[in-house]
């Protein structure tokens, strides 16, 4: 047991490690993220909302399907 708890430690620490050396090195890839069409932006004088749907089910969608391959691929042997 404790076996596997290290070794999910040890890959959302380098998965997360990755994922700020991409986004530290390379901002201009993010530059689509929350201005998607759907992404809820209402303006006034002086409050602005901003809520983005959109963006957010994308990114929902693509943190479930790499957790479903990691989970087929590494998860328990049954």
């Amino acid at each position: 047991m404790p076996y596997e708890v290290g070794k999910w430690l040890y890959f959302g620490g380098i998965t997360l490690i990755l994922l700020g050396a991409i986004i530290n090195n390379f901002p201009q890839l993010l530059t689509w993220f929350g201005k998607l069409p759907g992404d809820i932006r209402i303006q006034g004088e002086k409050v602005t909302f901003y809520f983005p749907v959109v963006s957010m089910l994308l990114l929902s969608l693509g943190f479930s399907l790499i957790l479903t391959l990691v989970l087929k691929f590494f998860g328990p042997q049954d």
